[in-house]
């Protein structure tokens, strides 16, 4: 619930539930929206019911204090994660980095999480040292001269793995060539994780390349 601003709101302003009940669905709309916030009816309806369905119990006061001592703790986590997030956006453009948030999906934080786990790019050869690397190669078991690719590895550097799938995932909800291509491993009965191994797979040599050549991102290459 505390992910999202909705939520946040909830907690912040209706810790007591009488409130939230006496309030109703319109007026609760209204004011939302008078913190710039966007309540659609039925997420409104869901909680005004929920809060008139809400038992009253004598450990309710004690429980409000906490939830607001936690979302005082919240907020200055939030404020510390928006100064982390600048110190990054003014170190990464000095890096040899810089040139991946040129690629859709791929803003600060993910570019920055990739290299941190990276490193050094110079030390890599290549994509398929990286991606070995960091775990997500198939396992190969041979028998009766017969060779099969199991699950991935797991074998490496979990921050590089992370990395990577989150990479992966930045392309498939953004880059339309990465789209087509995990809607057609889909089609073709793939699932999820074996998508996400195939989009980081995408990811890593996009990331790679760009680094190397010091090049933006061009979707015609890519396509």
């Amino acid at each position: 619930m505390l992910a999202t601003k909705i939520g946040r709101l909830v907690a912040a302003e209706f810790a007591d539930p009488t409130r939230l009940a006496g309030l109703g669905v319109n007026r609760l709309i209204r004011f939302a929206a008078t913190r710039d916030l966007q309540l659609r009816r039925p997420v409104a309806e869901r909680l005004v019911a929920a809060a008139r369905d809400a038992l009253p119990t004598r450990d309710a006061v004690i429980a409000r204090r906490i939830l607001a001592a936690d979302l005082a703790l919240l907020a200055d986590l939030d404020d510390q994660i928006q100064s982390a997030e600048t110190a990054l956006g003014s170190l990464l453009p000095r890096s040899p980095y810089a040139t991946l948030t040129s690629v859709p999906g791929w803003a600060v934080v993910r570019v920055s999480n990739y290299a941190a786990a990276l490193g050094d790019p110079k030390r890599w050869p290549g994509p398929r040292q990286i991606y070995r690397a960091s775990g997500l190669s198939p396992m190969q078991y041979e028998s009766a001269h017969k060779r099969r690719d199991g699950g991935i590895s797991r074998e490496g550097s979990v921050a590089l793995r992370r990395a990577l799938i989150d990479l992966g995932i930045g392309l498939w909800l953004n880059e339309p060539a990465a789209k087509t291509y995990a809607h057609g491993l889909k089609d073709r009965g793939k699932h999820s994780g074996v998508v996400a191994c195939a989009l980081a797979h995408r990811a890593n040599r996009i990331a790679y390349a760009l680094v190397r050549d010091h090049a933006t991102y061009e979707a015609a290459r890519w396509a």
